[in-house]
């Protein structure tokens, strides 16, 4: 990780902390980072828990925390230290890339999954409205994903939904049921996910999520119209009309699948030119190996905020890194294959399982090709 990475890690974290609303602050343009002094800690040093202290109305060691909080575990480094009044010290890891290519290719598409909200249950209150039931659906599949119990009232049959840990091998994901847990003898009130309503014209009088998308007035398919509810906040309006069917880069849905598409075909190509995704010697892709590492986080972040939104716009990120690093990849003209394409390879491969496993949280196809 190089000095202008480390500060765009540091940013990605004030940038979270504001969008988890705990900092109330500006996010600033950048953050400073520059080398630790003789005696100090780490290898590296920001002071911009001190900057936003008085904004945010908190003390510096306080924001430092903060901070620090939302860079634990963050590929490329090895630790964080908050030293003096609050600054943030880091030290650095030799080689960010081959870190998340290991943990993706370990978790798979359940990569982001994990324990973090184990012990904790969430009940919600029964809903009728059709945007209301895709976005409660997604949302018991993200707070599961990250060890909690969640059910809805009146729904029944747990299969479709994945729990922590669990893997889908298969970018289509199964069509979706309801879920049901009986409450406690003395259960708390259930919780509600306000939504701006959308438009629906049932074909009978209780379809499920999957046959409620399948009748929307513009016909946009699954994934289109799964996309357009899921993608705005939840308070928001949600997209809707041709746009989302259009294989333009204006189409976030578009950019997403067709990033997936151009990892198959990558990984494909490169078979028959002798390149194996392989990681052997480091990748210079800091905004790609950002967003990876970010995956984790937006999924736990999205989970405990009830917002699947955050996870369409993460994948949106990763498309976009993923497009602008996909040229570097293959070996070009005369140029022979090398531990650098094979690496490449294996960075991209790992994108598209995020992506895959991204789309699959919320309920949408990633197709081979478009």
């Amino acid at each position: 990780m190089t000095p202008a990475e480390l500060s765009l890690t540091v940013l990605h974290a004030v940038r979270r902390a504001v969008d988890d609303g705990v900092l109330r602050v500006e996010v600033p343009s950048r953050v400073k980072v520059e080398r630790a002094r003789p005696g100090g800690a780490g290898e590296y040093a920001s002071n911009v828990a001190l900057t936003l202290a008085r904004p945010a109305g908190r003390s510096a060691l306080e924001v430092a925390g903060i901070i620090g909080e939302r860079l634990r575990d963050v590929p490329g480094l090895d630790g964080v230290e908050i030293t003096g009044p609050g600054f943030l010290n880091f030290t650095l890891q030799s080689d960010a890339g081959r870190e998340v290519v290991r943990a993706v290719a370990d978790a798979g598409v359940a990569y982001g999954h994990g324990t973090a909200l184990a012990g904790t249950e969430v009940r919600f209150a029964e809903v009728a409205e059709e945007r209301a039931e895709i976005v409660v659906e997604t949302v018991v599949r993200l707070l599961r994903s990250q060890g909690a119990r969640a059910a809805v009232d009146g729904w029944d049959d747990e299969s479709s939904y994945a729990g922590s840990g669990a893997r889908e091998t298969s970018s289509h994901p199964a069509p979706h049921s309801r879920v049901h847990v009986h409450p406690a003898s003395h259960p708390a009130p259930p919780s509600r996910v306000h939504v701006h309503p959308a438009p629906h014209s049932p074909i009978h009088p209780h379809p499920t999520p999957r046959e409620r998308v399948h009748v929307r007035p513009d016909r946009l398919g699954v994934d289109a119209a799964r996309w357009g509810l899921l993608r705005a906040a939840p308070g928001d309006r949600a997209l809707e009309g041709e746009g989302l069917l259009v294989q333009h880069e204006r189409n976030g849905l578009f950019r997403v699948r067709y990033a997936y598409s151009r990892v198959r075909r990558l990984v494909v190509n490169g078979e028959q030119l002798g390149v194996t995704p392989v990681y052997e010697t480091p990748v210079e892709a800091a905004e790609l190996i950002g967003a990876l590492g970010d995956h984790p986080v937006v999924l736990l972040a999205a989970a405990r905020h009830r917002a699947p939104d955050r996870v369409a716009r993460h994948l949106e990120a990763v498309a976009d890194a993923l497009l602008a690093f996909q040229h570097t990849v293959l070996p070009l003209g005369d140029e022979k294959p090398s531990a650098a394409h094979r690496s490449r390879l294996a960075l991209a491969e790992a994108a598209g399982t995020v992506l895959a496993g991204g789309l699959s949280v919320l309920g949408i196809s990633a197709p081979d090709r478009i």
